[in-house]
């Protein structure tokens, strides 16, 4: 794939209701399906009505660790409350050379998937 379309999605303007979330614990299992992993990612999130999500971010071409980012979103009037949260993902299709790297506020962490 060519850079051109990621430069293009990068200069979008970013949203005011997202922001990256830490995280405190992370898991790779694998699935029932040979070959097939699902990702899970536990953290404290600041907001009780905010929705947590793993997106990972768009390569031209795969990468040595994919990264995957801890997204919070707000939806209108919030309550602030400081709640657990876990969300999973299916990271087969995702894996990189190597493995994948999870990206939160203040930290990164990677994890090799061979």
């Amino acid at each position: 794939m060519d850079e051109k379309p990621i430069a293009a999605f990068n200069a979008l303007p970013q949203p005011s209701s997202c922001r990256l979330i830490d995280f405190d614990d992370i898991q790779v299992v694998p699935g029932t399906v040979l070959r097939t992993y699902f990702l899970i990612v536990k953290g404290t999130k600041p907001w009780a009505t905010m929705d947590v999500g793993l997106h990972p971010l768009p390569y031209a071409s795969r990468p040595e660790h994919t990264a995957i980012e801890v997204v919070g979103r707000q939806n209108g009037v919030g309550l602030p409350k400081a709640t657990p949260y876990s969300v999973t993902i299916e990271v087969s299709h995702l894996i990189g050379v190597r493995g994948i790297e999870i990206v939160g506020a203040t930290k990164r962490q990677k994890i090799e998937i061979s």
